[in-house]
């Protein structure tokens, strides 16, 4: 998981004024300019918001103390494995939801979790580099909000489980209950923007 990851949210309807073929191209080309949100490349509030009118359908999110790279992610997915066992049922339920929606495998060891929806993008040949992708519409978005907004009242619970079960290993970017619960708390925020916005989630290894 060596590879680093730009979190976009993303008007769909304007992308999918784009023919299809054109998409990915258009995606990665935007996500990245010579301008951000205020002109000096500020992140506010974890947000890059383009000024350029071109790129006004599209918004950036920065995880705080990831420096872009997914393996935070992916340790936050494998936290999440070691202590699921111990939600209640409804937390459980609806994090499994939100999580495998976005950057968990799933609780199947035989069947790897899909976070891209169909139709979007007909290939992902042109992509910069490879490494996961997250293609999320507004359907789905909605979805996913709704298990965050059952999930958030049972996230505190997890921090003793988390300190007697997810303790750190080599390598590993998430160490403590807190880096967890602020890395998924960074994906409500992503998906409740989108959502307020009826817009879409895009994540693309850059």
């Amino acid at each position: 998981m060596g590879v680093d990851i730009t979190v976009l949210v993303v008007d769909w309807a304007r992308l999918a004024r784009v023919p299809a073929e054109d998409r990915l191209r258009v995606v990665q080309e935007a996500a990245y300019g010579d301008d951000d949100a205020d002109g000096d490349g500020n992140v506010v509030d974890g947000w890059v918001w383009p000024a350029a009118a071109e790129r006004s359908w599209l918004g950036r999110y920065e995880f705080r103390g990831t420096l872009g790279s997914y393996k935070p992610h992916f340790w936050a997915a494998q936290g999440w494995e070691k202590v699921r066992g111990t939600a209640g049922g409804e937390v459980r339920a609806a994090l499994d939801e939100f999580l495998e929606g976005l950057i968990w495998w799933g609780p199947h060891a035989d069947v790897d979790a899909e976070q891209v929806d169909p139709g979007v993008f007909p290939s992902l040949e042109g992509l910069w580099r490879s490494g996961p992708v997250i293609v999320r519409g507004p359907q789905t978005v909605a979805l996913l909000r709704d298990s965050w907004c059952a999930a958030a009242p049972g996230l505190e619970g997890l921090r003793g489980p988390y300190g007697e079960l997810a303790g750190r290993e080599p390598g590993q970017w998430i160490a403590g209950f807190e880096e967890f619960a602020e890395l998924v708390r960074g994906w409500a925020e992503v998906v409740g923007e989108a959502e307020r916005r009826g817009w879409g989630v895009i994540g693309l290894p850059i």
